[in-house]
């Protein structure tokens, strides 16, 4: 097992995740707890050494199941991670509550890593309440050692990062982003990379293989990579890709089947980065992966001639992403910070942007489409 430092630890490169553990007749709420336990072991066996849960995963029953499995284990030959649940506005008034619960749930004393969870454009400003007591309060279970080690993680916009890092960055000892070679360039997680360095904050990487999306690919892709690592297997060429980040210090991967731990742990028992010609290989083909995509180069001529005042190069970008992914919830997230009026069903098909694009994008059947996609 790859092993990195951080401060005075040294963790395994792989993390093993606990939000895509096995299910029981496909109910993502019952955890088929006999094959969690025997992937937890069989992780431990190899040498993985950190745990990441969360209160919202499988419907609140993540942390129940891991802390059940990891408590006959010494304390100290594991790292556990989990979150305060700020995706939901609900909670931000009872960080106390939730983080005894936790403990409780976990059966720990402490935590060794404990997050902010999903910063982005839809809690921002609740996180930054200081009303809510939230920082204030994690910074003294920090003090009092029931929290090792706090940072937080983001599926939000580098400006939203930005903002979170201003107030509480002096505090952050690492942040956790989606991070793989697709949204590099896709979700600007190079920026995301950038910005971290600027505070001097190791990377947690999420979503390494894009919720399986970079498990397999066409068979021009497979080619084309097979041409530049002949016996590297599709799904490590993401691990190798996050190898070859100097930031980055440990990948979670979310592992829902025995064969899925051991083929990742297989990827990392050794270091092996990409060259220059294997990461221009690696970024062309994720290149082909998106050239579906709407070719929006945010010029804002649009924005001006707009009757609603729609930032339809943010639209765009939202309807890219949801469009790519099939759903999910990033966009839906994203435009719960948008008052109704700017949403795209506030288009009136006017086709005003679209005399003036140079790209020549339908923009009004787009809107369309994307308020469709989103009901």
């Amino acid at each position: 097992m790859v092993y990195r430092e951080f401060q005075d630890l040294k963790l395994s490169a792989l993390g093993m995740g606990a939000m895509r553990l096995p299910v029981l007749d496909g109910n993502e709420s019952q955890i088929d707890e006999k094959a969690a336990e025997e992937m937890v072991a069989y992780a431990m066996e190899q040498g993985v050494n950190y745990y990441d849960t969360a209160w919202g995963y499988h419907s609140g029953n993540s942390e129940l199941v891991m802390g059940k499995i990891l408590h006959p284990y010494p304390r100290e030959s594991f790292y556990l991670a989990t979150k305060f649940p700020g995706y939901d506005l609900s909670n931000m008034g009872k960080v106390k509550e939730i983080f005894e619960k936790q403990l409780e749930k976990c059966q720990v004393d402490y935590f060794d890593f404990y997050l902010f969870h999903n910063v982005c454009e839809m809690n921002i400003d609740a996180y930054l309440d200081e009303s809510y007591g939230i920082y204030p309060y994690l910074m003294e279970q920090k003090k009092k050692g029931r929290i090792r080690h706090l940072g937080f993680s983001a599926h939000g916009s580098i400006e939203v990062m930005r903002r979170f890092l201003e107030a509480y960055g002096e505090d952050m000892e690492f942040c956790q982003i989606q991070l793989n070679y697709l949204d590099w360039s896709f979700q600007n997680a190079e920026g995301k990379v950038e910005l971290l360095k600027e505070y001097k904050i190791p990377v947690w990487v999420m979503e390494p293989l894009r919720g399986g999306k970079l498990a397999k690919l066409s068979e021009e892709a497979e080619g084309k990579l097979k041409e530049l690592r002949p016996e590297e297997s599709i799904p490590s060429w993401a691990f190798r890709f996050l190898q070859s980040i100097p930031e980055v210090v440990v990948t979670l991967s979310g592992m829902s089947n025995m064969e899925q731990m051991k083929e990742n742990i297989r990827t990392f028992e050794t270091e092996e980065p990409l060259d220059q010609q294997e990461m221009k290989g690696l970024l062309a083909v994720a290149e082909g992966m998106l050239n579906k995509r709407l070719p929006c180069t945010a010029c804002r001529y649009c924005v001006g001639h707009c009757p609603k005042e729609l930032d339809i190069p943010s639209l765009l970008e939202l309807y890219n992403e949801h469009s790519f992914t099939g759903g999910g919830f990033i966009a839906p997230m994203a435009l719960r910070a948008v008052p109704k009026e700017k949403h795209p069903s506030a288009c009136v098909g006017c086709r005003s942007c679209e005399a003036v694009c140079p790209q020549q994008i339908k923009i009004s059947e787009t809107m369309a489409d994307f308020t469709a996609r989103l009901q």
